[in-house]
């Protein structure tokens, strides 16, 4: 139904593109405060969109737990904060087997302290859809091993770009990281793309726009072309080097196909100072490769790889002891078990056995009781000899006595035809005593009458009696209204 339809679950699977692209996992570990932990979201933004935004990782949560989830959401780098004593740090792991590269960060701006010192800030809607352009610059200045690692490291937190079919539109923030040879730092910024139209004056490029000019102090619109030099807007003069031809069409106006158009740079942020300490062979806990202040002679590395060695060797052995003691008691309780489910059966059928043993008995003595003979128990008690017709009668199904079959019917109640209730007279002796009066005649002369003549009631009571009423008028001196008439 519709409710089918609109909770439809999410059959279609990710293109291939999208799966084998690297995805990370920027986090901290321990107590870093709020300057590394805003730190880590602008890093996030780096990363967009090929990153967990909303990752929370908790106290709790070990690089293991994190590590168990990357195949399902093909994670394929750990960029993990720390903070010390001493400095800040930044790890760049590869995911599952390392290697993990250690920065050491002397310098660091958020992102909100760059747009702050702009003048003009940069912002495109599409600025984070798609992932940035990576530029390395001055990483050509050894050729070593470390060197091609941190190349190799640092290409591979970030898609690959086809340059001959990339849609330049797409493209709308580059990241730059720049060694120094000198100070071994590396300078990391982060910028959006901005194109614009190159041979255009400014008021043109005012009209070309979304921006709506000041016409107030022209009389037409050829004066404010023609002298674009009055308008307050400074600018400053267009690299000639930042000059490129465009091989596609893009959606900026005045940015055409085969025109040239000026590429500038806005900073995005934010900026860090790194420079390369460690590099261990696994995740975070394997042979360190090359350290920055830390060397060491042949023969300590063979002592440290075999120490590593044992202790790996110890780990194993302890997990197969550790699965092998698991294996022993799941057989000792599964042995349990069925020792268990044996002596059930076992005891249900003994107390089945027995309850039959029990019924055969009760029901041999029942039998036997009801085989003795009445008339042998008669002779025991009473020392007599029964009748024989005593005991030759057979026994009644109920010994509730039966009603005998007779001719006789219950005489029907005779109805009168009707309801009147008969008043009995009484003679005089009874008259009265049903009240606990004495027999005889009664001195009661019934009620008195207390309507005159003209069949009003008494008003006055009194000496007046029952010639007063609210129709008379009253003669003499008047009684007391509230007094009752009594009797004679």
């Amino acid at each position: 139904g519709r409710c089918a339809k609109n909770n439809k679950q999410a059959v279609d699977l990710e293109p291939e593109t999208l799966t084998r692209a690297p995805h990370s996992f920027v986090f901290h570990r321990g107590v870093v405060g709020k300057y590394i932990s805003a730190l880590v979201k602008d890093f996030r933004k780096i990363m967009e969109p090929f990153t967990a935004a909303q990752l929370k990782v908790r106290k709790k949560n070990t690089i293991k737990d994190l590590v168990s989830v990357t195949g399902v959401l093909h994670v394929s780098h750990f960029v993990m904060f720390t903070n010390s004593e001493l400095a800040p740090y930044l790890r760049l792991a590869k995911v599952p087997r390392g290697p993990t590269l250690t920065f050491k960060i002397h310098n660091y701006i958020l992102a909100k302290d760059v747009a702050s010192s702009l003048k003009k800030q940069f912002d495109h809607p599409r600025l984070f859809l798609n992932s940035p352009l990576v530029i390395l610059n001055g990483f050509n200045a050894e050729d070593t091993d470390v060197f091609k690692l941190m190349i190799a490291t640092l290409q591979g937190m970030f898609p690959n770009i086809n340059v001959a079919k990339v849609d330049l539109n797409n493209v709308k923030r580059c990241v730059l990281f720049n060694y120094d040879p000198e100070s071994k730092n590396i300078e990391l910024r982060h910028y959006g793309i901005n194109i614009k139209p190159t041979g255009v004056g400014r008021s043109v490029k005012k009209l070309v726009s979304n921006k709506v000019p000041n016409l107030a102090r022209f009389e037409d619109i050829s004066d404010f072309i023609q002298r674009g030099d009055l308008l307050s807007e400074s600018e400053g003069e267009d690299d000639p080097g930042s000059h490129v031809e465009l091989p596609q069409a893009i959606h900026t106006k005045g940015a055409l196909r085969g025109n040239k158009s000026a590429i500038r740079l806005m900073e995005l942020g934010p900026r860090m100072t790194l420079q390369l300490i460690k590099i261990e062979e696994g995740l975070l806990d394997g042979e360190v490769m090359y350290h920055e202040f830390v060397h060491k002679t042949e023969e300590e590395k063979e002592e440290i790889r075999k120490r590593r060695e044992e202790k790996r060797k110890l780990k194993l052995k302890r997990k197969q002891q550790q699965t092998e003691n698991v294996k022993k008691k799941e057989e000792a309780k599964e042995e349990l078990k069925q020792k268990s489910l044996e002596g059930i059966a076992k005891k249900k059928a003994q107390v089945e056995l027995e309850s039959d043993k029990l019924m055969k008995e009760a029901a041999a003595s029942g039998a036997i009781q009801e085989d003795d003979d009445d008339a042998e128990w008669f002779r025991k008690e009473v020392g007599e000899e029964p009748d024989k017709e005593l005991f030759d009668q057979p026994m009644k199904s109920s010994l509730k006595r039966k009603r005998e079959d007779s001719n006789f019917k219950p005489y029907k109640k005779i109805s009168t035809g009707s309801k009147k209730r008969v008043s009995f007279a009484r003679d005089d002796e009874s008259r009265g005593k049903g009240r606990g009066n004495p027999g005889g005649k009664s001195d009661f002369k019934g009620k008195r009458n207390f309507h005159d003549k003209f069949g009003g009631k008494p008003k006055f009571g009194g000496k007046f009696g029952s010639k007063a009423s609210f129709k008379t008028k009253p003669t003499g001196k008047k009684g007391s209204k509230f007094k009752q008439n009594r009797r004679k």
